[in-house]
């Protein structure tokens, strides 16, 4: 079995070759040793829309319970459907196949147990148990499968604590992923009026890549706004509706860190002077805005399996990270999911006089790029970061404000500059962030600095 199937967050691979079904019986294996490490014989099973995800469940399903797990079988869901049916019907223990926002012949599993979703070691301890093979003939005791539908009680949990002041037109692009099953019946049931792009569950994408985070894979939903003038919003999913994008009427994108300023201000109010944990990645108007509320900024690390582990450490209501998982632990269950975090914006935008555009586009806002990567070879990212973590912290003084968990960030009084190493893609990412053009080049040529000695130079074109 390939490990690097194993990543950071979750295991994802292409089917049929480097994840093949003997592979996902194997997987099923370790994942019934974890769930019995902790004294667990339940788990509740979900796939997204991609064409080799029934294949996959029949044969993860099969292998569970043979090694005596318990499927609840919720049949094709989101991802936040399955971390629902986890909590609800077998003790937080839940697994989603998915391949997220990755291409058509990708798929994969994200995994919770006990209400935590699994990360870094706790991954590859399913890997461990799964690669000794000598053990796999052991069966456990006698398990069954047990069929349920959680999304009548996900629908009633949601539309008894959304209340929306104003009833709002909303235009939405599930960009064919799974959420086109799903986030039109949870709006209309909100009292919204709905039009929805490429609803159709298609796992090939036929239309265009279901991830909302890349400018491109938003032009229809930005040409569909502007052509349909009743709609005071557009939204946009990922394949499997854990992250959300946003749009203005006019096509102003809303990137996830200028929503969180509103996700911070609306929590803060029922919660005040409580921490709000987001990544590496974003704004430093968010920590700003964060602060203003008096409120306790916390800047972790990227992974949305390691923002909802460090909330559940310090009981923390909202996270979120630039990539669009947004998680609400007030109100909500604490994990991500993009249709939710709609939910919620749309119930903010309808307690203002001002139209959602006139709101969202009065949020603060600073010269950005978008996130940029430049590629390496399969594990050179992570050593040139420790190299270049090792030669800044032996001459730290000639930045003020440098923070290390995750990367290197370095916050300018006017900006802040970011590269850190990908955990899912042999890369490095940055992103720069500046109150001006002429101080965004500053620190862009700051950066150019640090990474000309470990990078080729025709490479560092940002």
């Amino acid at each position: 079995m390939n490990k690097e199937i194993f990543k950071a967050y979750d295991i994802r691979g292409i089917f049929n070759k480097s994840l093949t079904l003997d592979d996902v019986e194997l997987i099923g294996y370790g994942l019934s040793k974890v769930l019995k490490k902790h004294n667990q014989d339940n788990i509740s099973v979900g796939y997204d829309g991609r064409n080799s995800g029934p294949e996959i469940y029949s044969r993860l399903s099969k292998s569970l319970i043979k090694n005596g797990i318990n499927v609840i079988n919720i049949n094709m869901v989101t991802t936040p459907l399955t971390y629902f049916g986890g909590i609800k019907y077998s003790n937080g223990n839940a697994v989603m196949i998915t391949g997220s926002h990755n291409p058509p012949e990708y798929n994969g599993f994200k995994v919770m147990v006990r209400g935590l979703a699994l990360a870094g070691d706790e991954i590859l301890e399913i890997y461990e148990f799964a690669s000794n093979k000598d053990k796999l003939n052991q069966v456990g005791s006698s398990a069954i499968e047990i069929l349920k539908n959680p999304f009548e009680e996900y629908l009633k949990v949601i539309t008894e604590t959304i209340n929306l002041k104003k009833k709002l037109n909303v235009l939405i692009d599930c960009g064919n992923g799974v959420a086109g099953k799903y986030a039109s019946k949870v709006y209309e049931s909100l009292g919204c009026k709905v039009k929805c792009l490429y609803c159709e569950v298609d796992g090939t994408f036929p239309n265009h890549h279901p991830d909302p985070s890349k400018p491109e894979n938003l032009k229809d939903l930005i040409n569909s706004l502007k052509n349909h003038e009743e709609f005071d919003i557009g939204f946009a999913f990922d394949g499997d509706a854990d992250r959300l994008g946003v749009v203005t009427k006019e096509g102003n994108i809303i990137y996830p860190d200028r929503q969180m300023i509103l996700f911070s201000e609306n929590v803060l109010n029922t919660k005040p002077n409580s921490q709000i944990i987001f990544d590496v990645k974003c704004s430093k108007n968010l920590n700003d805005a964060i602060k203003k509320k008096n409120g306790v900024p916390i800047m972790y690390k990227t992974g949305h399996s390691l923002i909802k582990k460090k909330m559940k450490e310090l009981d923390i209501p909202l996270g979120g990270e630039m990539s669009g998982h947004i998680f609400f632990n007030d109100k909500w269950f604490g994990f991500d999911d993009g249709i939710y975090a709609g939910c919620r914006l749309l119930e903010i935008l309808s307690d203002y006089d001002e139209t959602p555009s006139e709101i969202l586009n009065g949020l603060p806002t600073s010269f950005t790029t978008p996130e940029i990567n430049i590629d390496t070879i399969e594990g050179e990212n992570h050593l040139i970061i420790n190299q270049m973590v090792d030669e800044i912290s032996k001459k730290n003084n000639e930045y003020e404000n440098i923070n290390f968990i995750d990367g290197i960030r370095i916050d300018f009084e006017f900006g802040f500059g970011l590269v850190r190493a990908s955990n899912t893609t042999p890369c490095l990412v940055l992103r720069f962030e500046a109150k001006s053009r002429e101080k965004l080049d500053f620190i862009k040529a700051e950066f150019k600095k640090l990474l000309e000695n470990y990078i080729d130079k025709e490479k560092l074109y940002f």
